[in-house]
């Protein structure tokens, strides 16, 4: 596993001073047992509303942060909080979601039953589960599949699926893992705009998002965090400062072109 040294990340445009502060490390490392320093001197603020893109090759460190923002290890040094508490309390509280590269839909059970198993395991009544199961389905566009088990779904459709399950608890962060990486290029884009069209609705929730594709990374995000290995570090920060909504002509502009060679080439030095 890779060491990871960070430079400070801090919203851009003043942000934090204006917006909830959602994720905060301060000099955060994460050290394995085995000795394997996985995290060193992890600095990152994201307020509410943002949308920051982790890229970088395998074994850069990128998972091992989103696993102590989830509270699912804990840091061996620094300070982290999400939300003004601890990760974990946050997660108790239902403030953080996840979503996969893995759908992790049980296949026995209805879709309306996958997407609400969140609320259901809380005791929430079964009425204001089917309400909020359908609120969901409907956001990501398969209400009329609310009966269909997942087995009669294609990939792109399970996706769906995931994302409407992480988001029937009304997360304020929302953690993605390569959700879009097993996909083809149609429908990885199909879902990119879907996703920020979701995002757009709340204008609170956050999502910070790990991928190892530059193009989807540019298109998402109002910030890319790329990450280096040999060591591991934060080697930038780079602003995506081209408004909302992006459609198809943004992939096909020269700005768009000029994120990409720019991200790239601090992934080759």
């Amino acid at each position: 596993m890779a060491l990871v040294t960070t430079k400070s990340i801090v919203p851009s445009k003043g942000e934090a001073g204006k917006s909830e502060l959602l994720v905060h490390l301060e000099d955060v490392g994460k050290v394995y047992p085995n000795g394997t320093i996985a995290v060193q001197n992890a600095d990152l603020k994201a307020v509410e509303g943002e949308f920051l893109c982790f890229v970088g090759p395998s074994g850069c460190g990128k998972s091992t942060i989103f696993n102590m923002i989830a509270g699912l290890t804990n840091p061996t040094s620094g300070r982290l909080s999400v939300l003004q508490t601890t990760p974990k309390e946050a997660r108790k509280q239902n403030e953080i979601a996840f979503v996969f590269q893995e759908h992790t839909l049980l296949p026995w059970a209805k879709l309306i039953d996958n997407v609400t198993l969140p609320l259901t395991l809380r005791g929430i009544p079964k009425k204001q589960c089917k309400e909020e199961g359908e609120r969901v389905l409907e956001l990501v566009g398969l209400k009329d599949y609310m009966k269909v088990l997942p087995r009669q779904l294609s990939g792109g459709m399970k996706m769906r699926v995931s994302i409407a399950r992480a988001l029937i608890s009304r997360p304020k962060l929302l953690l993605m893992d390569e959700p879009f990486g097993a996909l083809d290029e149609i429908t990885r884009q199909t879902l990119q705009d879907e996703l920020l069209s979701i995002w757009r609705q709340d204008q609170k929730m956050t999502v910070l998002f790990i991928t190892h594709n530059v193009f989807e990374a540019v298109f998402l995000s109002t910030r890319v965090i790329v990450m280096t290995p040999r060591p591991g570090k934060i080697a930038d920060v780079i602003d995506i400062p081209y408004s909302f909504p992006r459609n198809e002509d943004f992939r096909t502009m020269a700005e768009f072109a000029s994120y990409v060679r720019q991200i790239s080439g601090v992934l080759k030095h």
